[in-house]
């Protein structure tokens, strides 16, 4: 990794690998097709470091079955949605440097109105999607 410019995690993510090396990954609109389909890797005991924006709630549920995550708030606000046995669960983020801990296998999503923007640093091996459901208006 060069040490002698700077980078921003808006453009490049990280790759922590398990031999405590890091690996820059450039962020294009290619980069989630092809973490998907396993062409950067499998992620196999490695940590991948990210900074998102958003502005409306997600539209998928995840989980990570392969490890935990941290989940940051670097400016807005939002509401983690946990899905338990018994019954949802929610963590609300309001101020700079609030986190949440995703625990490994635990579905979850995000529910915001104002932009918003994160950092997550999440163990990626084998992550998991599903569309998530909407409940119709009154």
């Amino acid at each position: 990794m060069d040490t002698r410019t700077s980078t921003n995690l808006t453009s490049t993510f990280l790759r922590l690998r398990p031999d405590s090396s890091i690996e820059q990954m450039p962020f294009d609109e290619t980069f989630w097709p092809r973490l998907m389909s396993g062409k950067l890797g499998d992620f196999h005991r490695e940590y991948l470091v990210t900074t998102s924006s958003f502005h409306e709630d997600w539209a998928s549920w995840e989980r990570h079955p392969n490890g935990d995550e941290i989940v940051c708030l670097l400016s807005g606000a939002v509401t983690f949605v946990f899905e338990r046995e018994g019954g949802n669960e929610e963590v609300s983020l309001g101020r700079i440097g609030d986190f949440v801990f995703v625990p490994q296998g635990v579905w979850h999503t995000a529910r915001t109105r104002v932009p918003t923007v994160m950092l997550f640093i999440t163990a990626g091996e084998g992550t998991q999607g599903r569309p998530a459901v909407t409940t119709p208006a009154l």
